[in-house]
């Protein structure tokens, strides 16, 4: 009967263990509420089905209570009517999909042990509906295909809600963004800092350094795609115009293009093997008819020696973009040599005990140095396979 006992006691004890780990794990993130921005529909700022714009807010406190923290959703772009009706009925097309309550972590935790220089800071995260990286601004609606490009519109709504909300007062704001969000940061970064002429602004793309490169075949799928999202956004009128004024508007959705005439400070944090410049620039579909990439970039680690020359060959095409911006004091970097794709928003790479490193400094730290002018921070890492503490990712 005591043997009995002790077995179920011991069973409920395993129990209630596993319970407070799951509860432990979980204080990594936590859930932010949508909100739905009804009153931009009327200003045609809306997503690519005609459905509101919606961000998701956790008010700062303390000593946060007036900085602002960014961060804009990725989701690739859509380059004409059949991809963008592709979208048109997901989260990344239409508000009416999108999850109504999105998980707050790595730059976006209000927890200081997790977020140490932004955690009181009030943390935005901006869903991305528009397909354009909210370059986009066409007045006529197709009737046969009901598609709004309204992308800029969006943005200028948000941002117009978010001063409301008291960012006009702001004294620290960080402009932030990942992979297509990440791409956003950098196009609207100048423009965003002019509407806040008494705080210190600073922008941060994670994964939007996207570069002008060719495919395995030599023909250039990525420049082509990026010239028809901005004819068929109409984006042109919305890129910086340091930028068109002397290149392509297409070419202007290319940070090593668009950012040489940048005059607010950026972080570019990036990975030089970048997973989707990797499928989608140098190996996309089209190239690789045949699927000889398909395990090489699902994996890293399953690359042939052939296909690793290849992709030292992309490392060194990333780095010779990076190096056409020039020189900069206030620019900061932190660019490993990871097979990854954002690493901001998740806890795991941005700040834990096993995150990744560049010259013993992780990603948060070196982010929020740059930031606060304690630290500069420009540091490029060694080739693959060098870096042992990489979140290599892994595709199914």
């Amino acid at each position: 009967m005591v043997k009995s006992r002790l077995i179920v006691e011991n069973q409920w004890l395993e129990i209630v263990m596993c319970v407070v780990i799951v509860l432990l794990m979980r204080v990594e993130c936590y859930y932010v509420p949508i909100t739905y921005l009804e009153s931009a529909v009327a200003q045609g700022a809306v997503c690519l089905d005609g459905s509101p714009p919606a961000y998701h807010f956790d008010q700062g406190s303390g000593a946060g209570i007036n900085n602002w923290l960014i961060h804009i959703e990725g989701g690739a772009w859509c380059n004409n009517a059949t991809t963008c009706l592709a979208k048109r009925n997901t989260r990344l097309g239409s508000s009416k999909y999108m999850t109504k309550q999105y998980t707050f972590s790595g730059i976006l935790s209000k927890l200081q042990k997790f977020n140490p220089d932004f955690y009181s800071w009030n943390r935005v995260k901006v869903r991305y509906c528009d397909g354009s990286s909210f370059t986009g601004d066409v007045e006529a609606v197709d009737p046969r295909t009901k598609l709004y490009y309204r992308g800029a519109r969006v943005w200028r709504a948000i941002v117009n809600e978010l001063l409301a909300k008291g960012m006009k007062n702001a004294q620290n704001v960080l402009l932030s963004g990942c992979s297509a969000g990440g791409l956003t940061a950098i196009l609207h970064c100048d423009s965003f800092r002019a509407l806040l002429p008494g705080a210190k602004v600073k922008c941060l793309s994670d994964a939007g350094f996207f570069i002008n490169a060719k495919d395995l075949n030599g023909a250039p799928y990525i420049q082509q795609l990026f010239a028809q999202v901005v004819a068929t956004h109409g984006s042109a009128k919305n890129l910086p115009a340091s930028c068109t004024s002397k290149f392509s508007a297409g070419l202007c959705l290319f940070p090593q293009y668009a950012a040489q005439g940048m005059k607010t400070p950026l972080f570019l944090l990036n990975a030089a093997y970048d997973a989707w410049q990797v499928k989608n620039i140098l190996a996309p579909g089209v190239a690789d008819p045949h699927g000889t990439w398909h395990d090489c970039k699902a994996d890293i680690k399953k690359c042939s020696s052939s296909q690793l020359q290849t992709m030292q060959g992309f490392r060194g095409e990333f780095l010779s973009a990076l190096s056409s911006l020039g020189s900069s004091s206030s620019r900061g970097m932190f660019i490993n040599s990871c097979y990854a794709h954002c690493q901001s928003g998740m806890q795991e790479t941005w700040l834990r005990s096993d995150s990744p490193l560049l010259d013993g400094t992780s990603i948060a730290k070196a982010v929020g140095d740059w930031y606060f002018d304690r630290k500069a921070f420009q540091n490029i890492d060694c080739p693959f396979p060098c870096d042992k503490t990489c979140h290599n990712r892994v595709f199914e």
